[in-house]
């Protein structure tokens, strides 16, 4: 191959996490695929306006084949090996052929590559929590860190923390659906003076859950030539046929449903669901998809989704299992409309103020 005879590289991993992640500090940082210098320095004129697919770059004859290559056009990429890339509206998630024990390790070690360690993993459940970190990526490269590099590191803050979470799925086929789910923390000011400060919930970023899936399907597909193309799936928004319309939570629990109305069809529900259930950071004991149930622990209305270990404690206070009450959340279908309510670990629907704190969440994802 032409690229594989140029002796000049770098990394593959420096050009799809140099502008946008980075939670390594860079003394841990590890080489990675090798790829030619010449891919990280994209011309930006001349491109086409688009993403052009694996599939479609296949279809075209050798000569427009190297033309666009020529171009740098990013090439966007829907599989990778055995794992595809799914998308809809924001949501984004993984299909793997390979059942979820093959899987785990792999996804453990994908996160630990990338400077997490893993806080908590139920492989029963499918799900695994990475600790909180600052993307580095988001400190401005001036002339004296870039000089200084980790030296400084300690010196700067973001004023952010990520944390993900990984869930996975058996699917009716055998295989395994993985999503990633992403939750942020940010620093202010907790008094009039300004020498004070604490940490309180960001939205989720739906972009950097789109990054990190998408880095995760080449791990998972680990094909070389597939890893040696740019990741542009994270890069292009969701055509706007597809885009759920959301709608604002209401502030009162008194106009809170006892129940929510959605209008998708059973499996486009169930994934909505679920992933707002994992952005709020809910305690997710078990699910059952045949009977349309998630089994959450839940321990105060205003706690949900804020159990931090370690100095985030002190924001949040710490949560004791023992008081913990345990909901179910159900979702029914009949036609193309869902229905999702909250039941207690009986399965009588509830309509109390810890119910409705739970349905004013999930509708700032699914309305």
């Amino acid at each position: 191959m032409a690229l594989a005879s140029l002796t000049a590289c770098s990394t593959f991993e420096s050009i799809t996490s140099s502008d946008k992640v980075d939670y390594r500090t860079q003394a841990k940082q590890t080489t990675g695929l090798d790829v030619p210098p010449d891919l990280t320095q994209l011309p930006k004129e001349n491109r086409p306006t688009g993403p052009i697919s694996a599939a479609q770059m296949a279809a075209q004859p050798n000569a427009q084949r190297q033309a666009v290559a020529t171009a740098g056009a990013p090439v966007a990429l829907d599989k990778a090996g055995t794992v595809e890339f799914h998308r809809l509206g924001n949501a984004r998630w993984l299909h793997s052929t390979l059942p979820p024990e093959q899987l785990w390790p792999q996804i453990k070690g994908f996160w630990q590559d990338r400077g997490f360690t893993i806080e908590s993993e139920d492989q029963n459940v499918g799900l695994m929590e990475t600790n909180w970190a600052e993307n580095k990526a988001k400190l401005p490269q001036d002339f004296i860190r870039k000089t200084l590099g980790s030296l400084l590191d300690s010196l700067y803050s973001t004023g952010e923390r990520d944390r993900y979470r990984t869930r996975l799925e058996r699917n009716d086929q055998g295989g395994t659906d993985i999503y990633v789910t992403h939750r942020g923390l940010i620093e202010v000011y907790t008094n009039s003076q300004r020498d004070e400060t604490g940490w309180q919930p960001r939205p989720s970023d739906p972009e950097l859950e789109a990054e990190m899936t998408s880095r995760l399907m080449l791990k998972l597909g680990g094909k070389d030539e597939d890893a040696k193309t740019m990741v542009a799936n994270a890069q292009q928004p969701a055509p706007s046929f597809a885009e759920a319309p959301r709608g604002n939570a209401p502030r009162s629990l008194a106009d809170v449903p006892d129940q929510l109305k959605i209008n998708e069809d059973f499996d486009r529900a169930w994934r909505r669901v679920g992933q707002s259930l994992d952005r709020h950071g809910f305690t997710i004991e078990d699910r059952d998809r045949k009977q349309g149930l998630f089994f959450l622990r839940y321990a105060d209305p205003n706690q949900a989704g804020k159990e931090e270990p370690n100095f985030f404690q002190r924001l949040f206070g710490a949560t004791s299992a023992s008081t913990a009450v345990r909901y179910r959340v159900s979702v029914k279908t009949e036609g193309t409309t869902s229905t999702v309510a909250i039941l207690d670990d009986k399965g009588q629907q509830q309509t109390n103020e810890m119910a409705k704190r739970i349905l004013q969440l999930l509708m700032e994802d699914v309305r």
